[in-house]
């Protein structure tokens, strides 16, 4: 089995990786919270051109050609996020942050002899890949943001009724199949689910695959799944860490499906005019798994992306988006840019985001309550009520 080691003492936590194809162009990618690397299987095939893992055994040089695959010279890692999947699962909240969680990608590369790569992420996988290129910048080549937020609040979903269902849902599910339930209606969009593929829709087709998925892999541990969201709940990229990305220039892609009923397109348009020029937005129809739902739209997007980064194209011919007023563009755009385009939309957004914070809490803290009232509400309605007899006199 292919593992990595990481960490910088002997804590005996190890992470599981998959690598695809081969070539000169490596490209890492970084699944989200609750998935494995197998999420990762329609851009694997997109772009390499098969979903058969590499031999770990073969002693070929993916330098020197492509292992199954399509030719276009690229290598792919994959790899399951620390809490999740084959990987160690420490049970400590505080040994997950999105800066440790990038620091065990950085150590896959290094494992693997991977220089520099092009670095993928979907949902926290994105916020994972945005500390990557914060933290450690010089071993990215380009940056694809799948379905991402800036953390913290911004991973709190719009509040309606259908996502409460779905989180209700989501909490009180306790087998493989209640969860392939609730995800499939978390991860795409209905008329999606509802398509016909022959004589099935594609819900139920999905359906039978997420419960055997889920099946094989196991539901994710507490310990794990309350370890990954404190990772997103704690994530933030300052402006310093804007203005590292923004010097080293890599290109960015930020991709996300309009329907998305978890990670809201707002806050990614958001993130995307931080890191403005280097970033362009990619706008699909679609839910939070978009690079299943809309796999050749990702794809395209993500082989543009390379493209764009091995011809060297400037970030100003790169981005579809527009300077704020007021920003200046001049030479020096790749650390003053960045910084002056944040200042007065942080500022701004500091109150507001400390009120909503409160705000979100508290709402989330009711819906708690209730769902604790209606849990032990169930509890006490299966208990038989014990008929007594008394003595009349």
């Amino acid at each position: 089995m292919p593992y990595c080691d990481v960490g910088t003492t002997n804590n005996g936590i190890k992470i599981f990786y998959r690598t695809y194809g081969g070539g000169p162009v490596k490209v890492l990618m970084i699944i989200g919270l609750a998935g494995t690397h197998d999420s990762w299987k329609p851009q694997i095939e997109g772009l390499v051109g098969t979903t058969q893992a590499n031999d770990i055994d073969d002693n070929r040089s993916s330098e020197d050609g492509v292992c199954n695959g399509n030719g276009n010279g690229i290598e792919i890692c994959v790899f399951d996020n620390r809490g999740m999947g084959r990987s160690s699962i420490p049970k400590n909240k505080s040994e997950y942050t999105t800066k440790i969680m990038a620091a065990d990608a950085i150590s896959v590369m290094e494992h693997l002899g991977w220089k520099k790569a092009h670095v993928f992420g979907h949902s926290m996988g994105g916020m994972i890949a945005c500390k990557v290129a914060a933290v450690f910048p010089d071993r990215v080549l380009s940056l694809a943001l799948l379905n991402v937020t800036g953390g913290g609040y911004e991973c709190f979903p719009k509040f309606d009724r259908q996502t409460l269902s779905i989180a209700m849902r989501f909490l009180m599910a306790k087998t493989p199949e209640q969860r392939a339930a609730v995800d499939l209606d978390t991860h795409y969009t209905q008329e999606y689910l509802e398509q016909h593929i022959g004589v099935k829709t594609r819900r139920q087709v999905l359906y039978e695959g997420y419960v055997e998925g889920i099946s094989a892999t196991g539901m994710q541990s507490n310990h794990g799944f309350d370890g990954q969201v404190n990772a997103c709940w704690t994530h933030r990229i300052s402006k310093k860490e804007v203005e590292v990305i923004g010097s080293h220039g890599f290109l960015i892609s930020v991709i996300h499906g309009r329907c998305d009923v978890i990670a809201q397109i707002s806050h990614a348009k958001r993130l995307a005019h931080r890191l403005y020029p280097l970033a362009k937005m990619v706008e699909l129809p679609g839910g939070h798994l978009v690079s299943h739902e809309r796999s050749k739209e990702v794809n395209e997007a993500l082989l543009d992306l390379i493209k764009a980064s091995e011809t060297k194209t400037s970030p100003f011919d790169w981005t579809n988006l527009s300077p704020k007023p007021n920003t200046s563009t001049s030479s020096c755009w790749a650390s003053s840019s960045s910084s002056r385009l944040n200042s007065e939309t942080e500022s701004t957004n500091s109150g507001i985001a400390e009120k909503t914070r409160i705000m979100i809490l508290y709402l989330l803290g009711l819906f708690l309550v209730v769902f604790e009232y209606i849990k032990r509400a169930r509890v006490l309605g299966c208990l038989k009520p014990i008929r007594t007899t008394r003595n009349e006199t």
